[in-house]
């Protein structure tokens, strides 16, 4: 082949190469704000990846929601409980702060590979193929192999928080892992085979805003939150699909979300609550426990909301006990009835 044309081949290449890593960290950056939009953090602080802790945190009777480091728009207004005043004050603040955490995210060397390094992961996941740090070290890390540990730390905190996926390693020998839900779902979180991405993190952000508003969330505040983390309800996602068919229809049919009419609302508006099976399968406490993740701290930094995740931890050991007392009960009455039939028989 000519000289030139080798040239020509190699130059396209790199064109190719750079627009597909350009397109990977733009979706990255988009979805990955999913992690602090259910804790009430700026879009501006998902990346780098949750590393700073606010400087502000709620306190009972406020709340917020966490996000990616994109804009500057607080997130914390969609689900605020604070004054007006206080609002205003503290969004500007963290406007300022959100700027400059991107503008650092944009310095830091080992950014793009972390994004890389989530969107290599989550093709993983998608084909069910396994995950061996040879392959992050050949395909995405590279040149950075002395910081491979970093960037897996700060990818595996994307991970959880973004897509509600903990990343562990499945044999330490030859290094390969796995990525698993962090909830007990009994779909997995995936809607049918077809899709088989995850919906866990998407679903854990819903229950966490719902959480944070009284356990009743308007539809408007659901997206006010979801917008910010760059999943709108009319725009397909690429990983979630369709964002409002999965929150309105998929979740509400496999009843981890219920979706209604709020009463006597014309023209008629919509609210969110957990639904049965979410009550029956999620914790508040573990909802509340991803909220902490996201500030790098501990479910009893949030008073409010931890005073009411320990009622519903007590009330969830009641229900267990009295479930175990009837199941003893009936196991009682089986085994003296079959013994009565027994005796009778002789």
């Amino acid at each position: 082949m000519p000289r030139g044309q080798k040239s020509k081949l190699r130059a396209r290449e790199k064109r190719r190469q750079a627009r597909a890593e350009t397109q990977g960290l733009e979706d990255a950056q988009a979805t990955g704000a999913a992690a602090a939009a259910a804790a009430g953090e700026s879009p501006s602080s998902v990346y780098p990846l949750f590393e700073d802790r606010p400087q502000n945190m709620p306190v009972a009777g406020t709340s917020s929601t966490p996000e990616e480091p994109q804009g500057t728009t607080n997130a914390s207004a969609a689900v605020s409980c604070t004054n007006s005043d206080e609002g205003t004050n503290s969004q500007k603040k963290e406007s300022s702060k959100s700027s400059k955490g991107t503008e650092d995210s944009r310095r830091d060397p080992l950014h793009k590979k972390v994004v890389l390094l989530v969107q290599f992961l989550l093709q993983k996941y998608q084909k069910k193929e396994p995950i061996t740090k040879a392959d992050m070290l050949k395909f995405v890390i590279k040149k950075y192999k002395c910081h491979f540990n970093e960037i897996l730390k700060r990818a595996s905190k994307h991970m959880e928080l973004a897509f509600g996926l903990d990343l562990k390693e499945v044999d330490p020998t030859r290094h390969c892992y796995a990525l698993v839900s962090k909830l007990d779902l009994t779909f997995n979180g995936t809607m049918n085979e077809e899709e088989n991405m995850p919906k866990t993190g998407l679903l854990m952000i819903v229950l966490g805003v719902i959480f944070m508003k009284g356990n009743c969330a308007p539809e408007e505040e659901v997206w006010g939150v979801l917008n910010m983390m760059g999943v709108h309800a009319e725009r397909k996602h690429f990983i979630y699909g369709d964002p409002k068919k999965v929150i309105t229809e998929d979740l509400v049919q496999l009843k981890y979300l219920e979706y209604r009419q709020v009463a006597n609302s014309d023209p008629p508006r919509y609210e969110f609550l957990w639904g049965p099976r979410a009550h029956a399968e999620i914790s508040k406490m573990k909802i509340l426990e991803f909220l902490a993740k996201v500030y790098d701290t501990v479910p009893s930094a949030f008073p409010f909301w931890y005073e009411e995740a320990l009622r519903d931890e007590e009330e969830r050991a009641q229900a267990r006990m009295a479930a175990r007392a009837r199941t003893a009960a009936m196991a009682s009455a089986r085994s003296r009835a079959t013994a009565s039939n027994f005796s009778q028989a002789k």
